[in-house]
């Protein structure tokens, strides 16, 4: 079908993943949802630009330079290919977000900041990991 509506917010609350929504030659979108307030991927980037856009909740991406940016329901961020980013729900609810990317979704690459390693050549998609958890296990390590 040349011509697809969605309702994102719906696909993000039922689904409570991420969710390819589109897929062709030329470019791929997808519904992220980040459960819990904390929860958050890891500094990666991709080799295609892309574009966020923020439906519910809240979002505060985190840069390599340690800059930050705060997305409310209605803001977008628009990246280059190549920029480090992070991925974070700093919001009080589940946050939803519709992502696009040029190219197909097998062309891209996703490219750890830590490590410089392609993840998508491993099968691997940065993972969400909650930021309250890994405080509390910091603390419960530091008091034993």
């Amino acid at each position: 079908m040349a011509v697809q509506i969605i309702d994102p917010v719906e696909i993000g609350k039922r689904e409570k993943a991420r969710t390819k929504v589109f897929n062709s030659r030329k470019a791929h979108a997808w519904v992220h949802y980040y459960a819990r307030p904390g929860d958050h991927d890891e500094l990666h980037c991709h080799n295609a630009d892309q574009m966020f856009m923020c439906l519910e909740g809240e979002c505060t991406m985190s840069f390599a330079d340690r800059g930050a940016a705060v997305l409310k329901p209605g803001m977008a961020a628009l990246i280059n290919g190549g920029t480090f980013y992070r991925l974070e729900n700093t919001g009080d609810r589940p946050m939803i977000m519709m992502g696009y990317r040029t190219g197909p979704q097998d062309e891209v690459k996703t490219i750890d900041y830590v490590t410089g390693e392609d993840l998508t050549a491993n099968g691997r998609i940065p993972v969400i990991c909650n930021r309250h958890e890994e405080e509390a296990a910091q603390t419960s390590r530091a008091a034993q």
